[in-house]
């Protein structure tokens, strides 16, 4: 065995230790724990020439952005169809189930048209957030409409430059999401019937990122951006902890917060990374910079923690290079090509990394070097560049572009649908 090969195996032995979660489903954006990690096994350590197997090519999604969520045997995303956006459910094979439409679309020439968020599927409800501000929780089994509302409307909200693209939270019987606004920046609904439970009146316009839940000291809380700041929220009544200003280039504060081990982290376009400690005393909360760099200044890819190391493509600096920064001081550890700027996920120990203009890569998670393994062309015919996260679920790469989602083989036994 080579000494390249022996480091992935024993960072996929490391890292499938850590994370005791089930492969199989992804069920909302960036997987179980919304972190973007998987605990998939086996998968190829290398793709042939020309990439792996491309199982089957679905059609007919709608134009978007969406990436997919996979639960109980289906496949789930939305697209623009006409002026209505529209979810969609597939079976295993790419043959679609059912398609419904959950309101208008965002259709604004110059604006990039198309779905942004990504369905939240439980056991027997999926939520959806269109990109004009309806939310609605569907029967997954049949596409059956249980309740819906526009939380701009309900809650005074406006919509954003490029509009809505959070991918909603469930916590417990609550769903998370943000219609900004005077009477609602983050707001908890009733999971069940829509209803709000409370409202957090940050008064800043809502953000393009999806929130986050963690939990310290005892404390839980919501995480995210709006236009302006970065935000924690106080989980179960709803309280403004802190709101820290953090500006970006035309407010493109996208990326979903990460957290870890008392701290959390943000990377936005020109205003680059940041990292605060979050100091908690009783069900009060307020945070401290602890470092900044201008190395890595996400757009909307997506930034992993992987081993103590933050992984993510710039955009004004180091403009579409891959950078890794060490979490502990923020020292940037390289900067390389790689396949360009784009969005990435982690499975068996190895990132899948999906430039914006169609190439997939398959990179070694290390610090030392961006090591690109294997890499080949996606198909050509989508609309648009490619802006959905990947999705490594159940031994396939799904990679979505436009109307098209493409269904690729991970290992070298049989697919198992």
């Amino acid at each position: 065995m080579r000494t390249a090969e022996k480091i992935v195996v024993l960072f996929a032995t490391v890292l499938l230790a850590a994370i005791p979660t089930k492969a199989g489903d992804w069920p909302q954006f960036h997987g179980p724990n919304r972190d973007n990690i998987s605990t998939e096994t086996g998968l190829l350590k290398k793709w042939p020439e020309g990439g792996p197997r491309l199982l089957w090519t679905a059609r007919g999604l709608g134009h978007g952005f969406s990436s997919v969520a996979v639960k109980g045997g289906r496949i789930f995303t939305a697209g623009n169809v006409g002026d209505q956006s529209v979810v969609s459910a597939l079976d295993l094979n790419g043959k679609t189930q059912w398609q419904v439409p959950c309101g208008g679309a965002w259709t604004r020439k110059g604006f990039y048209p198309g779905s942004r968020g990504t369905p939240t599927v439980e056991e027997d409800r999926l939520y959806y957030e269109t990109s004009l501000g309806d939310v609605v929780c569907l029967d997954p089994a049949d596409g059956r409409k249980l309740w819906d509302l526009n939380i701009l409307t309900e809650f005074k909200g406006k919509n954003i430059r490029w509009a809505l693209s959070e991918s909603v939270l469930i916590d417990g019987d609550r769903l998370i999401c943000s219609p900004g606004g005077s009477e609602g920046g983050v707001v908890a609904l009733d999971k069940r019937t829509g209803k709000a439970i409370w409202q957090c009146k940050t008064g800043d316009p809502a953000g393009y990122a999806s929130p986050v839940l963690a939990e310290y000291k005892g404390l839980r809380m919501i995480l995210t951006l709006t236009l302006k700041a970065m935000i924690g929220v106080e989980a179960d009544s709803g309280g403004l902890l802190w709101r820290v200003e953090h500006l970006s280039y035309a407010d493109e504060n996208v990326l979903r917060p990460i957290y870890h081990d008392g701290h959390v982290f943000v990377s936005t376009v020109a205003a680059g990374s940041r990292k605060w400690r979050i100091d908690v005393e009783g069900k009060t909360a307020s945070v401290t910079e602890v470092w900044k760099s201008r190395q890595m200044d996400n757009h909307h890819g997506g930034v992993v923690l992987l081993n103590g190391h933050l992984y993510g493509s710039g955009c004004a600096f180091n403009r579409n290079k891959w950078i890794c920064l060490d979490w502990a001081s923020g020292r940037m550890r390289y900067v390389a090509d790689g396949v360009g700027k784009g969005s990435l996920t982690v499975a068996a120990g190895m990132f899948y990394i999906l430039g914006e203009a169609g190439t997939m890569g398959l990179v070694l998670p290390l610090p030392e070097a961006h090591t690109v393994v294997s890499r080949f062309e996606l198909p050509k015919g989508g609309e648009g560049l490619w802006w959905a996260h990947p999705v490594v679920c159940d031994g396939r790469l799904y990679v979505r572009h436009g109307e098209f989602l493409y269904a690729y083989a991970l290992t070298e036994k049989p697919d198992p649908a």
